[in-house]
């Protein structure tokens, strides 16, 4: 992809047609996550230039499919998510793509070399979505394996590409399998986290606005309970950023360390707390938690 850091007249000129059109994509994408999440923002903007715009297009693509099934789309929102899926395909097939953000997330997915094997899981949980009900152990797990984990495996095809040989990830053990395949539990199961977190933080927009019972029958023992899953899959998630390469594992640990500062003001809040409103990190507090991270060692 382009380089957007020098983002200067000289270098658009430099720039052929099909360049100067995935550099507006990536900027587009890049609008989405700064307007949706600052806090993902500002760790993407931690990541290496060679990984930045790949993260930046994945979370572009996933937050225009989020807001489609959140209420952003007045008129049949099944159906744009249809055409949006289907123009994602055809864009990962041909690539190319009239709609900016879709063309640089299928770049990303031809460059990092992922197609509908996780494209398809993610949006078959946002269809879900569409139709509200209380989930059962198992269509829960499949739910979250649509809705965050591919997304970990989509961001770790991105983490691999192109690595410098000083930045190859760390073997943890030998034997047959490519780093993707040793690595592909990890990144699953820190996506897991962050989604289980949300479920938490979201609870008065999901059940009230939304309708929708990711969690039901919660009580605060069953809310402590959900806590202290999420929190055992963001340890073993950051555990597994050693193993990354090391170029991206500050960015990576940044937006581990903000979720785990949600569990624990999460934990202060408690049921009711949650319940009466989102539980944010201020920003203050987040400078701190991504200062920590930039300063902590690799």
């Amino acid at each position: 992809m382009p380089d957007r850091s020098a983002d200067t007249v000289g270098t658009l000129v430099g720039m052929d047609s099909s360049e100067r059109y995935l550099h507006a994509a990536v900027a587009a994408s890049a609008v989405v996550i700064r307007d949706y999440s600052t806090s993902f923002s500002l760790a993407a903007r931690m990541m290496p230039c060679r990984v930045r715009d790949h993260i930046t297009s994945i979370y572009g693509l996933v937050r225009v499919a989020d807001e489609i099934v959140d209420g952003a789309c007045p008129t049949d929102p099944r159906a744009h998510l249809d055409a949006l899926e289907a123009s994602v395909e055809a864009a990962i097939s041909d690539g190319f793509s009239a709609n900016l953000v879709v063309h640089a997330f299928a770049a990303t997915a031809r460059a990092t070399g992922f197609g509908t094997e996780l494209t398809r899981p993610f949006f078959a949980s946002m269809r879900a979505d569409l139709t509200p009900a209380s989930h059962t152990p198992e269509s829960l797990a499949a739910y979250i394996h649509g809705s965050a984990e591919v997304v970990g495996l989509m961001c770790l095809r991105a983490y691999l590409y192109g690595v410098p040989a000083s930045s190859r990830p760390a073997r943890s053990a030998p034997g047959a399998g490519s780093d993707y395949e040793r690595l592909a539990p990890d990144a699953a199961r820190l996506g897991a986290a962050f989604q289980k977190v949300n479920f938490l933080r979201d609870l008065t927009d999901d059940e009230l606005r939304l309708g929708r019972a990711y969690l039901p029958e919660l009580t605060q023992q069953a809310f402590d309970d959900a806590l202290d899953d999420a929190a055992a899959d963001l340890a073993a998630g950051r555990a597994g950023i050693a193993r990354l390469p090391r170029d991206v594992q500050r960015g990576v640990r940044a937006a581990a360390d903000l979720y785990g500062e949600l569990v624990r003001r999460l934990r202060s809040a408690g049921l009711d707390g949650a319940r009466s409103g989102r539980v944010r990190v201020p920003t203050t507090a987040k400078a701190t938690v991504l200062a920590r991270s930039v300063v902590a060692p690799q």
